[in-house]
């Protein structure tokens, strides 16, 4: 293992935060385990220990000691956001398209087929386009 590059400080009132963050047993288990491992690397372990301790990957431990240092406990303990496209549609909106789904078809029509609610999505302003395929995804199953 290679020497520590960042050396977790913590003050007291940061260490007994993170106990009751622990301890309170209501935030998601990646960020318990990451406040974990600031309380064992401001404790003095070294990574390997640490590893070994609560079987966590290396990089897991250096990226949440390199945050730590250079944006705070706080920011080590949080998800950073995953690389990818963004979502087409909000929950809000995707709620509203799936009552629509559940109201009377269009004139014409004897229900909502996955092309129309596509459509509807372009007609309401909610994007630019829409596949059909998304609305599948977006349905309960059973949804014609």
């Amino acid at each position: 293992m290679p020497a520590i590059r960042y050396k977790v400080n913590l003050t007291d009132e940061e260490k007994r935060q993170l106990e009751t963050f622990i301890h309170q047993g209501q935030s998601a288990a990646r960020s318990q385990t990451r406040a974990r491992i600031l309380l064992k690397a401001a404790s003095g372990l070294q990574d390997k220990d640490i590893i070994q301790a609560l079987d966590v990957s290396a990089s897991m431990v250096a990226k949440t000691r390199q945050r730590c240092v250079e944006e705070g406990p706080e920011a080590a303990l949080k998800e950073r956001p995953r690389p990818g496209q963004a979502p087409t549609l909000t929950d809000k909106q995707a709620a509203h398209l799936i009552a629509i789904a559940c109201s009377d078809a269009p004139e014409g029509h004897d229900h909502w087929t996955l092309r129309l609610l596509a459509d509807q999505v372009v007609v309401v302003d909610y994007a630019a386009s829409c596949s059909y395929e998304l609305i599948r995804r977006l349905l309960p199953t059973g949804h014609k």
